[in-house]
């Protein structure tokens, strides 16, 4: 069973600023992150906060301008003050407040701190440059750089006791990040492709003529890049579609949070969908109207509802 995080006037003055540190770096690198969260009680908005924290430290090394060897260098000694909070050697003083307060996270939820090792050996391939042939090596690095935070999540959120299949949870969770991330990789083809990186598989680019990549705000010449984009859309439907099994299993706080992520994640899949070449011209996001409308319908809980009663006619 989930312990909870201990009330306010329990927690100390340097974890409570810890906190404050993490949720503060959420809310100015993460929207879509933040929108969501906001959804929970307090305890695990920390939480989650902390776990966001951490993880944009091991991003923002790999999305820098340093060496590849010093970022390498960088990562593992991220992953040695991982380790020291794996084995409890942060002090509540100490003077990282992402240590201290992923310390504190660990301490009273359940999160397998091996999905951030995880996220570390995903950073190190884009480190080393590597690219995918085909969809099941994407989906090793996707379950690395996402899949492994919707289990970390999971550790935050817990089951409701009784849950019917709560044993397949952490697989609905790492399934709903591999979603997420693939929208990621459709709305950033642009930007990713001007930092020399290249995620969506060989053998889907080769398909659909788009192997010349996309230096620029135009599709290269003769291809279907909006085959290739509705092909790819395809897929992340179908990877939403078995994450959102997760949602019947959390409480309602917990499910509105992950339905307002993964809503906005799955409008924007919409709109990429709607005008596949707008990814080509910059980065497609949502107005805070459309985020609050799925935050309320989250809350409502009419995406789980949706997705229990699904889930009986399939049984049936």
């Amino acid at each position: 069973m989930i312990r909870t995080v201990e009330s306010e006037q329990r927690v100390s003055a340097p974890v409570l600023a810890a906190y404050s540190y993490c949720e503060a770096v959420t809310g100015q690198q993460a929207r879509n992150f933040a929108y969501g969260i906001r959804l929970l009680p307090t305890s695990k908005r920390r939480a989650m906060s902390a776990l966001y924290a951490f993880s944009r430290r091991v991003d923002d090394i790999g999305d820098g301008t340093l060496a590849p060897d010093v970022k390498a260098s960088r990562l593992e000694e991220t992953r040695a003050l991982l380790a020291r909070v794996r084995a409890g050697d942060v002090a509540e003083d100490d003077t990282d407040p992402v240590a201290v307060a992923l310390s504190h996270t660990a301490g009273y939820f359940p999160v397998p701190l091996g999905g951030l090792d995880e996220l570390i050996d995903g950073v190190l391939m884009d480190v080393r440059g590597e690219t995918y042939e085909t969809w099941d090596d994407l989906k090793v690095y996707c379950r690395c750089v996402a899949g492994a935070i919707g289990r970390l999540s999971l550790g935050v959120f817990g089951t409701e006791p009784g849950a019917r299949g709560a044993e397949r949870a952490p697989e609905y969770a790492d399934t709903l990040g591999l979603a997420l991330q693939l929208t990621n990789i459709l709305r950033d083809v642009r930007e990713d492709a001007e930092g020399g990186r290249t995620y969506l598989p060989a053998d889907d680019l080769a398909k659909f003529g788009c192997s010349a990549g996309f230096a620029g705000p135009t599709p290269p010449p003769g291809s279907d890049f909006a085959g290739l984009v509705h092909f790819e859309v395809r897929r992340a439907r179908a990877l939403f579609a078995e994450g959102y099994r997760l949602l019947p299993m959390l409480d309602r706080r917990s499910g509105a949070c992950v339905a307002a992520m993964a809503g906005i994640y799955r409008r924007l899949l919409d709109r990429i969908e709607r005008e596949p070449e707008a990814v080509l011209r910059g980065r497609v996001s949502l107005p805070g109207r459309e985020k609050a409308y799925v935050a309320v319908r989250g809350l409502s809980g009419l995406d789980a509802r949706h997705v229990s009663r699904r889930t009986v006619r399939r049984r049936v």
